[in-house]
């Protein structure tokens, strides 16, 4: 491309892009482009579009990004939400954006992102906007349950989908919100993005004499008076300016800005371009319920009037913000009337209630051609935010790919399109045969019945369903019984002597079979009693029943033998409880003797004058003084034991 002079204002432009930066509002904007750059503009097709037709925001020259799903992303682009920048701070700034938190929650929940314009459009139907990120704490604990509500109602939606079974239609954005437009000037991959909102309807149908729009809207810049106070000559004629304004959340602003900038001269000449405020105002009221979210009207239409103080001052917010809005509007009336666009953001019934409803001196009607929203997402109403979106809408997006990549992803894409689709095939569970199903049902009744120990109720409902002795637990995989697959390692393991030998001898249940350990149910006997129910059945079924060496049970012993042994065992353990019980009485009673010589020896020899008997009471009380309440409860024990001693030896002595 061929150099121009340093005054050439495609020169300054071009050098503008070389420094990396986007057109601000201290760059050339919509409305006051170089006349040697609108000469050789010219309008891109459709179907040459740049960008995705969702993706609002420019991408800088150093950012040579297709926005596709084949492409490689850029270091200050977003995947997940479809958006390019130039720089890292605007990056972190979408970050924590309410556009890019709610895409994250989705992502999690396995449900579809959504670009900006969809998340825009998806706002628009709650009650109150979800946006600001310029709020104090508490404001933002208001903005995250909103955000919540936003993402419940998503999951409620997709879960009546689900339930109806209908067919999912593909979100489409519809055309996109940007005009794409070509330069010869410029690089061959380089293109100028200019925001379809800023035309009337009619300029958007006929896209093709989009240049000689542009041309016609180019305004002169107004110089600011200078510090003397003689003022450059003002227009005969009032400058065309746009209306713009946004409620939500108890927030309103407003905003009436001129087209054509103003150029403010700094310091050594330097001439800085602005946009020029005409009037503008911001209301604050509080209308929405702290942590549920919402208005109150919204609340009262759902769930019936509250009578709280808090509910009756939002109700009178309510009513003195509609009544300052619409005051408002009628003073700039004549300035609305003469604005080449409306632009305005209001979220839920109750907002777009006090904009556009009928009432006396109506000023913003629903039908109004100039009225356009917002094509990209916004944060609370303020007078900042109100600044930020316009510089947004007036100033040139620049986009710079690689024209070959573009076409090669294209291509790929369109091949992949074409391929036909072969269904993935779904793992199918394994269907449970009749027979599977009728052996777990018999595990379940059976494990029942050896838990609970119903000998009789167990032996009744084996031979009533001819259930044979080698039943295997089903199914074999669980855990339970993989250790217990018969029910006589069942018994065993659950220690129950006497199912053990109900299941060898009535039911003749092997007692050499073995689990997934390799073990048999003698080796999951827990106690003694268990293993003698063992040697028992093996004494009364006999050697050559079983290979009782491999069931690892030891040399057999009679029932009686077992019930004798049982009954030693029981004798022996009474005999000793008997002797340490007396051992114990014999340590007391020398301990109380001991103690008892102790206090006759610090006893006086006689009597005192006017000294006082102990009673027994307290004689117990200084006996048992310094002892610990186990060692008390011990003595009196002991102490009640040889009174009822005396008393059985009086009975006998008469």
């Amino acid at each position: 491309m061929a150099s121009l002079g340093p005054n050439n204002g495609t020169a300054a432009f071009q050098k503008h892009l070389d420094r990396g930066s986007r057109p601000t509002s201290k760059a050339e904007g919509v409305y006051n482009l170089p006349q040697e750059l609108l000469s050789t503009l010219t309008t891109k097709h459709e179907n040459q579009s740049i960008l995705r037709a969702d993706t609002p925001e420019a991408v800088s020259d150093k950012t040579d990004e297709v926005v596709l799903d084949h492409a490689v992303a850029s270091t200050t682009s977003c995947t997940l939400c479809r958006v390019s920048y130039l720089n890292v701070q605007e990056q972190r700034s979408h970050v924590r954006s309410d556009h890019h938190r709610y895409n994250l929650k989705v992502q999690l929940r396995g449900g579809p992102t959504l670009d900006e314009s969809q998340f825009a459009k998806a706002i628009g139907e709650l009650d109150e906007s979800i946006s600001g990120s310029e709020s104090s704490e508490a404001e933002d604990e208001e903005e995250n349950d909103q955000l919540s509500a936003l993402l419940k109602k998503q999951a409620k939606l997709s879960q009546v989908t689900d339930e109806d079974e209908a067919p999912s239609k593909k979100i489409t954005s519809g055309r996109p919100p940007l005009f794409w437009l070509s330069s010869t000037r410029l690089p061959s991959n380089m293109s100028l993005g200019v925001y379809r909102a800023l035309f009337s309807n009619a300029e958007q149908d006929e896209p093709r004499h989009l240049v000689e729009t542009i041309k016609r809207k180019q305004l002169p810049p107004i110089m600011q008076p200078r510090a003397n106070g003689n003022a450059p000559e003002a227009p005969s004629s009032p400058s065309p300016h746009v209306f713009m304004c946004m409620i939500g959340g108890g927030h309103f602003a407003a905003m009436l800005v001129s087209l054509a900038p103003e150029i403010h001269r700094r310091q050594g000449g330097i001439e800085d371009r602005q946009a020029r405020v005409i009037a503008h105002k911001t209301f604050h009221r509080y209308t929405t319920r702290r942590k549920q979210g919402g208005s109150q009207s919204a609340n009262d239409a759902a769930k019936g009037a509250a009578h709280s103080a808090g509910s009756s001052l939002r109700r009178y917010n309510e009513a003195a913000l509609e009544k300052e809005i619409r005051d408002l509007l009628a003073d700039w009336k004549q300035m609305i009337d003469e604005a080449e666009l409306l632009f305005v953001r209001a979220t839920g019934s109750t907002n777009r209630r006090i904009l556009f409803s009928q009432y006396e001196g109506q000023v913003l009607r629903q039908n109004d051609p100039r009225l356009r929203g917002f094509p990209f997402s916004t944060r609370r109403a303020t007078q900042s935010e109100l600044m930020r979106c316009f510089k947004e809408l007036t100033r040139v997006k620049v986009s710079q790919v690689d024209e070959a990549a573009l076409a090669a992803a294209e291509a790929k894409q369109r091949d992949e399109v074409s391929k036909p689709s072969t269904p993935r095939p779904q793992q199918q569970k394994p269907k449970v045969s009749k027979e599977d199903e009728e052996a777990m049902l018999h595990t379940t009744q059976i494990q029942a019945l050896i838990r609970r120990s119903k000998i009789p109720a167990l032996m009744t409902y084996l031979s009533k369903n001819s259930i044979p002795t080698s039943f295997i637990f089903r199914p074999s995989d669980s855990q339970q019984n993989f250790r217990c697959p018969t029910p006589l390692h069942f018994a065993a393991n659950l220690n129950s002597p006497s199912m053990v030998l109900a299941l060898l001898t009535r039911t003749t249940a092997d007692p050499t079979a073995t689990n997934g350990e390799g073990r048999t149910p003698f080796e999951l006997a827990g106690d003694r009693a268990t293993r003698d129910a063992f040697r028992v059945a093996r004494h009364e079924l006999g050697e050559s029943k079983w290979n009782w060496e491999a069931t690892k049970v030891p040399s057999p012993i009679s029932r009686d033998e077992a019930n004798n042994r049982s009954e030693r065992e029981r004798k022996t353990a009474e005999e000793e409880e008997t002797s340490r019980r007396k051992a114990e009485m014999d340590r007391l009673k020398k301990e109380e003797a001991a103690s008892a010589a102790q206090r006759a020896a610090k006893k006086p020899a006689g009597r005192t004058l006017g000294s006082v008997e102990k009673t027994a009471s307290e004689k117990r009380e200084e006996e048992m003084r310094g002892m610990t309440p186990e060692m008390r409860m011990r003595l009196e024990r002991e102490r009640r034991a040889r009174a009822a001693e005396e008393r059985f030896r009086r009975m006998q002595g008469q």
